[in-house]
């Protein structure tokens, strides 16, 4: 629960009424002067305090949540089994295997009718045609020119047939490329029977080039990036950002620099795999590697070692910064900025300093709040420690955070309860001359400093050093 300690002018007033402190402008002391050692005004005892000249901070105590950042999920991507990747090959190499065959009958085709074209140039020219009489000859058979130009139609014939078949098959072994290149661009590491071999323990660190997972044998590798990996990585694909990332995590491989997958991208990841005891094949596989900003914390595992591998989330995953989170009353987001300076209380009452790292902008009802009006809506504030390794390494903890929400340097300050709130409206201190004399000096109220229980004052005549009253501690 969030509780602001920015304190009003009415909210001391109010304090100060209750106390009894309440006086007429005239001054009282102007006939008696108490001692300087005490003054029994309104029959309490009194004490001395001076007016100080120091820096001022003005705080929100707020209740948080110690953790860790960064909570996410790592999943197993939905990606094409390796055995519906090797129908998409078997079904490129029937089709190439029908393209050749039809495109060997074609050229036979061709060659039958190149041959009679040359038969009809000479059996249907010159004294040949007229021997022929472009028709029958004795016996009613056709002559050597007409019976030519019937095979060459129906070369044609045949011909045209096995270009179609060809064309046809060239369709064929396109649609049948395009379905095995989507297989491959989506190719997983796993098929239908495979299962979980390797599972991290929760608590685990896991860095860059290390496994997260492993199935069938096949692990999925921690890489650094901030684009998820949503394709198999191999030769030909096309450029983008993952592969630029895939590059600069294989630098030390002999990687090149660029978003290009080339044939030295394919040779680092050979090293790489060669390293790891996996085969050399010098692709990856969709979910074989997982981008993340940095090194990981597991914080949940789903599966069990041994279990059927589906789809789905496997590893829930935070960073390894430390993060105080703290749910802000929405209405005091104007108080609170990045940088400001915070104290962090933890749980074994020590204190470690901080500063506000983000602010949210989007307020929400806690879920358990909607609907009944119970709780005002909240914003999220993270705020990151000075010194991480000071806040203990518990997965969550509850802590208290005190906001340093404004600051004043260099100005008059007397204790909250030296500030006298007169009948008339205001506020006064009561000073106490060198002479013993005590009077009421008017004063403008500035910041209030919890901590320290200071008040920013100002005022004609007011300096530092001077004796103020205040009451005396029991």
């Amino acid at each position: 629960m969030t509780r602001a300690r920015k304190r009003t002018l009415s909210g001391v007033a109010g304090i100060l009424v209750a106390a009894g402190v309440v006086i007429a402008l005239a001054d009282p002391f102007a006939a008696n002067s108490p001692a300087a050692t005490g003054a029994s005004d309104n029959g309490a005892a009194t004490s001395i305090a001076s007016v100080q000249r120091i820096d001022l901070s003005q705080q929100t105590q707020v209740s948080a949540t110690l953790g860790y950042a960064g909570a996410s999920t790592v999943s197993v991507p939905a990606g094409t089994a390796p055995d519906v990747i090797a129908q998409a090959q078997q079904s490129v190499t029937a089709a190439q295997q029908t393209l050749v065959a039809d495109e060997r009958a074609r050229a036979q085709s061709q060659a039958s009718l190149d041959a009679d074209s040359r038969k009809v140039a000479v059996d249907c020219s010159g004294d040949n045609a007229a021997e022929s009489g472009g028709s029958q000859q004795a016996g009613g058979s056709a002559g050597p020119c007409a019976t030519d130009a019937e095979a060459v139609t129906a070369d044609r014939q045949s011909v045209i047939a096995a270009t179609g078949k060809v064309q046809a098959d060239q369709r064929a072994l396109a649609a049948a490329q395009s379905t095995l290149a989507q297989g491959e661009a989506s190719a997983a590491t796993y098929g239908q029977n495979a299962v979980y071999t390797m599972l991290p323990k929760v608590g685990q660190i896991v860095r860059g080039g290390e496994p997260l997972y492993a199935i069938s044998g096949e692990p999925a590798f921690l890489f650094y990036g901030d684009v998820p990996a949503s394709r198999a990585f191999m030769p030909g694909m096309p450029p983008g950002a993952d592969v630029a990332e895939l590059n600069r995590n294989l630098r030390g491989y002999g990687a090149p620099p660029g978003d290009a997958f080339t044939s030295v991208s394919m040779l680092a990841v050979e090293r790489f795999q060669a390293q790891h005891h996996l085969r050399a094949t010098g692709a990856l596989p969709l979910g074989s590697v997982v981008f993340e900003p940095g090194a990981v914390r597991v914080t949940s595992v789903t599966p069990t070692a041994g279990a059927p591998v589906q789809a789905g989330a496997v590893l829930g995953i935070s960073s390894t910064r430390r993060v105080v989170t703290i749910a802000l009353d929405a209405s005091q987001q104007t108080s609170v900025r990045v940088g400001d300076p915070v104290v962090i209380t933890l749980p074994d009452n020590s204190t470690t300093p901080g500063r506000v790292s983000f602010v949210g902008t989007v307020a929400t009802t806690p879920s358990s709040d909607q609907g009944n009006g119970s709780s005002s809506p909240t914003i999220e504030v993270d705020v990151a420690p000075d010194r991480p390794a000071a806040t203990g390494r518990l997965d969550q903890a509850p802590v208290d955070v005190a906001i340093t929400t404004a600051t004043v340097r260099n100005v008059l300050a007397v204790p909250v309860d030296a500030l006298v709130a007169l009948a008339g409206g205001g506020y006064a201190v009561e000073e106490v001359e060198p002479t013993g004399v005590h009077q009421l000096v008017a004063v403008s109220v500035g910041l209030f400093d919890d901590a320290a229980g200071m008040v920013q004052v100002s005022g004609s005549g007011l300096a530092a050093g001077q004796h103020v009253v205040v009451p005396a501690s029991s």
